[in-house]
């Protein structure tokens, strides 16, 4: 199993009232130490996550502990703190329908490539993991893990999302070369953007009326023939889109 490195992670100021501080800068801080630990490549110490998010130890420690106990993280033999299973909680309402339609056809993705596959959302300004599949027989691939982040200006992903959401620059900013591409193609592909070393492809996933709900993604190391890479992530891309659109149909509208 290949480990990637760990990224440079930048957490941004939480969400604010208006223009003022966060209503709670407590609840700020806790949220802040947990978007850190979701989106770390590997499992953080209590004084990285100090230092990163520039608080003493001490208080980071038992906002950590806070967290652990309602699972959202949880901590390796060593002592380091990684997401917890209650994520996955959380994010059981996110998209369900396109998750549902997703998982099986993430697990074929990933079978048949040899590779990571996932599926991405977006939340503003980042692309956001909520799906993971790892692949069964490879001998070696990338570690991934669901509640990851990153700036959706940047990555594979994120250019899938971009490219599925807009016609033109996103937020009102020049659109990059490689979201036009991946217009044009189905597929986008980055390499280093999001975790050094690591290259990726994905495709995004739209809905009735072409709104971009998600993107279908793989992760991967060496070289590879993009050109069917591409083709194989699209196919899956739009099978998500037709199984979630089967799924939404078959819901019930209302009372009997």
């Amino acid at each position: 199993m290949t480990r990637p490195a760990s990224p440079t992670v930048t957490i941004t100021a939480g969400a604010v009232v208006g223009d003022g501080a966060p209503a709670s800068q407590t609840l700020d801080r806790g949220l802040r130490a947990l978007e850190l630990v979701a989106a770390a490549a590997e499992p953080m110490m209590t004084a990285d996550v100090a230092r990163t998010l520039g608080l003493h130890r001490s208080i980071t420690y038992r906002m950590l502990r806070t967290l652990e106990n309602r699972r959202l993280v949880d901590r390796d033999a060593s002592g380091a703190w990684l997401p917890g299973a209650g994520l996955a909680v959380l994010a059981t309402n996110v998209v369900p329908e396109v998750r549902s339609a997703a998982q099986p056809v993430l697990e074929a993705l990933a079978n048949d490539t040899a590779m990571t596959a996932f599926l991405v959302i977006r939340d503003h300004d980042e692309a956001v993991t909520v799906s993971v599949v790892e692949p069964r027989s490879a001998i070696a691939h990338v570690t991934y893990r669901p509640g990851k982040r990153h700036p959706v200006q940047r990555g594979a992903p994120g250019l899938a999302l971009l490219a599925g959401a807009t016609t033109g620059g996103d937020d009102g900013q020049p659109e990059r070369p490689e979201v036009t591409q991946c217009r044009e193609r189905g597929w986008a592909y980055s390499e280093s953007e999001v975790l050094p070393g690591m290259k990726s492809v994905a495709s995004p996933v739209l809905d009735d009326d072409g709104r971009c709900r998600a993107a279908v993604a793989v992760v991967f190391v060496g070289d590879h023939g993009l050109a069917a890479l591409g083709a194989r992530v699209v196919a899956a891309a739009a099978e998500v889109t037709h199984r979630a659109r089967l799924m939404s149909r078959s819901l019930p509208t209302g009372p009997a």
